[in-house]
């Protein structure tokens, strides 16, 4: 683990427990880095990836502070997630951990309305913004209506870009909750094992049926909001 992990979590930690509340001050480098024992260096960068991703922001001449709650993410408004981080000014990065078809097992294949057994495609991306893991996806397609999903450069364009232009959205389902990180994730994502996780499932259909079964696993800090315009019917 790195070792600016520990100072970020702390203060994740700080501000979800309350200690840290939207406008309070967040101690300095120099304070950070005596309380962990760690380099100037260290303590900047932890403070820098929270700054980067909204949960601290910097006031010139007076130090660092607790955001203002914000949405970073749309819950309902589906859209890239390469759009919405650079409409913050960064930078994407996506690293394709894995592309291959599997055999749909009895629960997925009646949310996706296919037979079980039926082959889908699978695609398990890390999601970056700047240098820090944002977005672990682990995505199941209904292949009959994106059959060349798995041919797809997605370290070049997101999941959600080529759906989106193959089946067009025309509703979708949500479900969010809070899961702890297991080891795997953990690494992936960069912060402590057990940590807490968003976790969102997003099931989305065109007009011909449900096309794709998307799990995102963000970093508790990272937080979703928004509005979907549209009537649900079930799939």
């Amino acid at each position: 683990m790195s070792k600016f992990v520990p100072i970020r979590q702390w203060l994740l930690d700080s501000i979800d427990t309350g200690a840290l509340c939207p406008g309070d001050a967040v101690p300095s480098e120099n304070q950070l880095a005596e309380r962990f024992g760690v380099s100037r260096m260290t303590a900047r960068r932890a403070l820098t990836e929270l700054v980067d991703s909204g949960v601290l922001e910097r006031r010139q001449g007076q130090g660092t502070f607790v955001a203002e709650l914000k949405a970073q993410s749309a819950l309902l408004s589906i859209r890239s997630i390469a759009i919405e981080i650079n409409e913050r000014g960064h930078q994407h990065q996506a690293r394709v951990l894995s592309l291959k078809v599997l055999s749909c097992p009895a629960d997925l294949a009646k949310l996706l309305g296919i037979a079980t057994g039926a082959e889908v495609g699978f695609s398990r991306i890390l999601h970056f913004e700047n240098s820090a893991p944002v977005q672990l996806e682990e995505r199941f397609v209904n292949l009959a209506l994106a059959p060349d999903y798995l041919a797809q450069d997605f370290a070049a364009h997101t999941p959600h870009d080529y759906l989106s232009a193959v089946a067009p959205i025309a509703a979708a389902h949500h479900w969010v909750e809070a899961v702890a990180a297991d080891l795997a994730q953990a690494g992936l994502l960069d912060v402590a094992e057990h940590s807490p996780l968003l976790k969102l499932t997003r099931l989305t259909a065109s007009r011909q049926g449900a096309v794709s079964l998307a799990r995102l696993y963000h970093p508790s800090h990272y937080r979703l909001g928004g509005q979907l315009p549209m009537t649900l019917g079930d799939f």
